[in-house]
């Protein structure tokens, strides 16, 4: 797996980026670009559902987010998954990658495929997996936030010039006023407390709350959102009414 140096990694071939549009795969993303992959596509995949291995909220907004990075986008549909085959975590997560590999390797066929980017930070069962994609399909992995102190790596999000917005919430401590919140230093003191009382992770990585990001040093228009909320007394999310780039 390359490290955020990307000393082991290929420059030669083409790179596509695992991508929902959140603060994680973006970062991935843009570090890429940064270090001179060459990012020729970036894959999107819409879960019908509650996922094991993806981002699920709002994942339509990962093409204004890819129109504003100015990189092709390619999407994996719900109809692409064996839906209601899996019995355990492990089997809907290894069913869920069966159409990414299966888009990779129709990319393979029109691009010189070099390797992925993703934006894990600590999950193992997502991460085993697409390192096993990539063994199988014999192509490079690109993981520049693993295993990095998460503290550390939203500061470099925030000093890039990334502005984060919650999406969706799902876990004790973290109430109604978060829908729609942006990531900032103030929320991140707080996320931190909430991880000290309840042990909220505080980048999320257990799905305790999910993201976009809305601008960055690697897109070009900034993504402007109207939305609804909706809240159940525990968990709650944004519904997007309106998505657009910014003049």
């Amino acid at each position: 797996m390359g490290d955020d140096t990307g000393a082991d990694m290929t420059d030669e071939g083409a790179y596509v980026g695992l991508f929902s549009g959140g603060k994680d795969s973006s970062w991935a993303v843009y570090r890429a670009l940064e270090r001179g992959l060459s990012v020729e596509r970036l894959l999107t995949v819409h879960p019908a559902g509650d996922s094991y291995m993806y981002h699920v909220p709002e994942t339509h907004l990962a093409t204004l987010a890819a129109e504003s990075i100015g990189l092709p986008l390619v999407e994996v549909e719900p109809d692409d998954f064996g839906a209601g085959e899996a019995t355990d975590s492990g089997a809907q997560g290894d069913n869920e990658l069966e159409p990414l590999e299966a888009a990779l390797t129709d990319l393979a066929t029109d691009l010189p495929l070099a390797g992925v980017t993703a934006g894990a930070v600590e999950s193992a069962f997502q991460t085993s997996r697409i390192e096993a994609m990539c063994d199988r399909l014999g192509i490079d992995l690109f993981a520049p936030l693993w295993q990095r102190d998460p503290r550390a790596l939203a500061e470099e999000m925030f000093d890039a010039g990334f502005e984060i917005r919650v999406l969706q919430v799902a876990a004790a401590g973290l109430d109604e006023s978060w829908l729609g919140r942006t990531i900032d230093r103030d929320a991140l003191t707080e996320l931190e407390q909430l991880n000290e009382e309840y042990g909220v992770h505080v980048l999320g990585e257990g799905g305790e709350f999910e993201t976009f990001v809305t601008d960055g040093p690697h897109m070009d228009r900034r993504i402007e959102l109207a939305y609804d909320t909706e809240w159940d007394g525990t968990r709650g999310r944004i519904r997007v009414t309106d998505a657009r780039l910014a003049e």
